[in-house]
């Protein structure tokens, strides 16, 4: 494994340590207490939410399994996420748009739709914002030279060098013919994705919709042919057939992104916490903060 693909995946394991927040947790007064079968439950909490012949479950049911499987994992994320805020604000560490626009385009360039959930930039925005945040205060004392910086990024240059990347879906079939049936069916408006899934012979990428994530010149998986036709294409806009040695393809451009070489200054503070996490044992964790937070919650005794 090359050592751009390498740190790619580091970085985005990384970056999107992310905080997953699920409410269903009912608000109470006067401290922390958890649903109980044996309290009375009016009217609105009996509503029924699944039946089985004559058995239901209502939804109080519901709720106190979601908070037996998952309460104290989701309180807990949910308390990581005020405790970095928080900290945020108390050592005044702000995370600019530019950064969080430049985090965006370096992980989905690195984008491979079998790994990864789709891509939903205001999510990847808000996961990427938290994880700098995080990052930025768990390295906040850490001391790199200028010189170790230099030399990191002069060893490394390659990761900020982002080539031209298209962000691409296709539908491959057998013949002509077959393709020729798929552009028609697109030009009077069926979905990309669901013909895709229904008509596609590419087993790797028809169960994701035809989905194949960012790729360049340099990425080497999908036809050269493809980088051609997209460089020709508007987007949001799919292809007329392309021939390939196992059939025909339809493409479609969902999203460009020009290439960019970004300086040492742009991405010094980058590296600065790449360095300081790689000497951090463990996983990055707020917990270090929740005493100086005062934390409290309902699992502390367990």
């Amino acid at each position: 494994m090359n050592t751009k693909i390498l740190w790619g995946i580091i970085g985005f394991l990384v970056l999107l340590n992310c905080l997953t927040v699920a409410y269903f947790f009912s608000n109470n007064q006067g401290g922390f207490k958890k649903v109980s079968t044996s309290v009375d439950i009016n009217s609105s909490t009996e509503e029924t939410v699944g039946k089985i012949g004559n058995t239901v479950i209502t939804r109080q049911e519901w709720l106190v399994e979601l908070e037996k499987r998952y309460g104290k994992e989701t309180l807990e994320d949910m308390i990581d996420e005020k405790v970095i805020k928080e900290m945020a604000s108390k050592y005044k560490i702000d995370i600019s748009e530019d950064v969080i626009e430049r985090e965006v385009t370096m992980i989905k360039t690195m984008y491979n739709p079998l790994d990864h959930e789709k891509i939903n930039d205001d999510q990847w925005r808000e996961q990427i914002e938290m994880s700098l945040l995080l990052e930025e205060l768990v390295t906040k004392d850490a001391v790199i030279s200028e010189e170790e910086l230099q030399q990191f990024y002069d060893q490394n240059k390659d990761l900020y060098d982002i080539p031209t990347t298209y962000h691409l879906s296709h539908i491959v079939v057998k013949n002509v013919e077959e393709a020729n049936q798929v552009v028609k069916e697109l030009d009077n408006g069926s979905n990309f994705s669901a013909l895709a899934m229904e008509k596609s012979i590419d087993e790797f990428s028809a169960s994701q919709g035809g989905e194949l994530g960012f790729v360049s010149e340099e990425s080497g998986f999908v036809p050269e042919g493809y980088i051609e036709k997209a460089k020709q294409m508007d987007l949001n806009q799919w292809s007329e057939p392309i021939e390939l040695e196992e059939g025909y393809a339809v493409i479609h451009l969902h999203e460009v992104i020009p290439g960019v070489t970004y300086s040492f200054d742009e991405v010094k503070n980058q590296i600065r916490r790449q360095i300081a996490i790689d000497q951090v044992q463990g996983a990055l964790s707020i917990k270090s903060f929740w005493e100086e937070a005062e934390v409290s919650w309902f699992y502390e005794n367990e």
